[in-house]
């Protein structure tokens, strides 16, 4: 029996986690990742009471604390051991690039990385952690593992036992931030998202009463928790409500990760149309069986991606949030799925739909709710809190909201890409390429792209302009790749306006007209 929402939640991440255990049996297993091997409540509580006093020794009350770590146990037992003991976990990018990491770090006033020595290995992470250890303490989890004594041990097991007065101690209020996730700011810098602990939880509880969680017993997350879907729905969201969550660290094996989904009897999957179809692709018959629902958010679900998954009877229903609303805003559900939309607006966010020039159905949406977050950390704003004005978060998204609360998009104000989940800045791109080229205009736009979503394409009027070169040059400014355009057009002139400002649409129309040269 779900309680309905009632307002923001006055509880912190552990305490409602020690609220589960309770509810559920601190032996249920809880938590497995790649490795198969089962966590349960206890375990995760001793663990997170061991490592928080390591950490608690490190750092200051409040303090923000990085995770370069990927989707494994041993993520949640860290993230729990620094909330235990009132520290914010700072989730770091580990794909963005080391240029927005330095930069995330210095935002958000971070002097203290946990990471592991064998994900930083296989990630190719050497050069990011070589850059990060001039600017901030690197410490790996191995290292802290072999230095705990039986006594540290033993003591944890103590703390174990009086956890909730540990939180009560030294632990943080419902209103405190929990945890800062990084979302690219409008010339590619990040902003660092702070949410407290009962943004998170409210986010919770109000998809709790928007859906039947209780038909689910296995949900699998392939999608990173420095992202807030991952971070909420795959990994917070089943350790609060109750069920098995398996984390994997990469949406990118097609081949592996339906293999894992059968062997683990996964009936719940989060995953952009990009991932789901692929997973479907490269699937066994009977690997995704099991599968009753798929999540999915960051772009819209093709029909031939329903068709892939129509064979094994799973319903796919599509959701909307942002970050900064910790950060489901609507969700469709299996009794209410309403394909083309996003679903209804979740109970206890209230929106408005402020009118844009030149468009005439819908407006940009604006959002308040107990889930928004506590507000924005700038680039160069000297780690100073900007909180939303008056609770309101304008997500910069044109949409219609009928009385049944039903919201359909119509498309983006800020000029964004999301490209398999990843929000991609234009305007960071158009200067990448003029830091390349700076003798010339540029401007970035988005075409679609059929099975892959969204692609980006460079206008510019340097001649012979290449994308190798671009790619050459951002490995050397230390940017991803992933901001590199597919494609790069050469013009004599680009559009511009009477104004002078560049014409963004009639940029695209351009490129639309002339997509099969591409």
């Amino acid at each position: 029996m779900t309680t309905p929402y009632q307002g923001p939640v006055d509880l912190t991440l552990p305490q409602a986690l020690l609220k589960s255990a309770a509810r559920h049996g601190r032996s249920m297993v809880i938590l497995e990742d790649q490795t198969r091997q089962p966590i349960t409540y206890d375990r995760l509580v001793l663990g997170a009471q061991v490592l928080g006093r390591v950490f608690a020794r490190q750092t200051g009350q409040g303090e923000a604390v990085g995770l370069l770590l990927p989707n494994v146990n041993a993520t949640a037992v860290t993230l729990f051991g620094l909330l235990w003991h009132g520290r914010t976990a700072a989730m770091l990018n580990f794909s963005a690039g080391q240029k927005s990491i330095l930069s995330a770090c210095t935002t958000a006033g971070i002097k203290l990385v946990i990471t592991s020595r064998v994900f930083v290995s296989k990630a190719n992470l050497e050069p990011i952690i070589e850059a990060l250890s001039d600017q901030v303490r690197v410490v790996y989890l191995e290292d802290v593992r072999k230095s705990l004594s039986p006594l540290a041990k033993l003591r944890g097991v103590f703390d174990k036992l009086r956890a909730a007065s540990i939180i009560a101690r030294n632990g943080a209020r419902p209103s405190d931030a929990a945890i800062i996730l990084f979302t690219s700011g409008s010339e590619g810098e990040p902003k660092g998202v702070v949410l407290s602990h009962s943004n998170i939880l409210s986010n919770i509880a109000q998809i709790a009463e928007h859906i039947d969680l209780s038909r689910f017993k296995t949900f699998f997350n392939p999608l990173p928790v420095f992202h807030s879907v991952g971070m909420t729905g795959g990994l917070l969201l089943p350790l609060i409500e109750g069920i098995r969550a398996v984390q994997y660290p990469s949406p990118l094996h097609y081949r592996e990760i339906p293999k894992l989904v059968g062997e683990i009897k996964a009936d719940l999957l989060f995953g952009t149309d990009t991932f789901i179809a692929g997973y479907a692709r490269a699937a066994a018959p009977q690997d995704l069986k099991s599968v009753r629902m798929i999540v999915a958010g960051a772009e819209r679900v093709k029909d031939e991606t329903r068709a892939l998954w129509e064979k094994y009877g799973t319903e796919i229903v599509e959701g909307y949030g942002a970050t900064e609303c910790a950060p489901v805003v609507a969700l469709n559900t299996p009794e209410t799925n309403r394909p083309g939309s996003v679903g209804q607006l979740l109970p206890g966010i209230e929106h408005r739909l402020e009118p844009v020039k030149g468009i005439h159905e819908g407006g940009r949406l604006a959002v308040r709710g107990g889930n928004v977050m506590l507000g924005y950390l700038m680039p160069g704003g000297d780690g100073k809190l900007v909180p939303p004005q008056d609770g309101w978060h304008d997500t910069g998204d044109i949409v219609t909201v009928g009385d049944d609360r039903f919201v359909t998009i119509k498309g983006r104000a800020k000029r964004f890409a999301k490209l398999g989940g990843e929000m991609v800045s234009l305007g960071a791109i158009e200067a990448l390429a003029s830091g390349l080229w700076p003798e010339h205009s540029h401007v970035a736009v988005t075409i679609n792209d059929g099975r892959k979503g969204e692609r980006i394409v460079l206008i510019t009027d340097q001649e012979n302009a290449a994308r190798a070169e671009m790619l050459s040059y951002a490995k050397q400014e230390g940017v991803p790749e992933l901001w590199v355009p597919k494609a790069v057009m050469v013009v004599d002139a680009i559009p511009v306006l009477g104004s002078g400002k560049a014409d963004y649409a009639g940029a695209q129309r351009l490129v639309e007209e002339r997509s099969s040269l591409l």
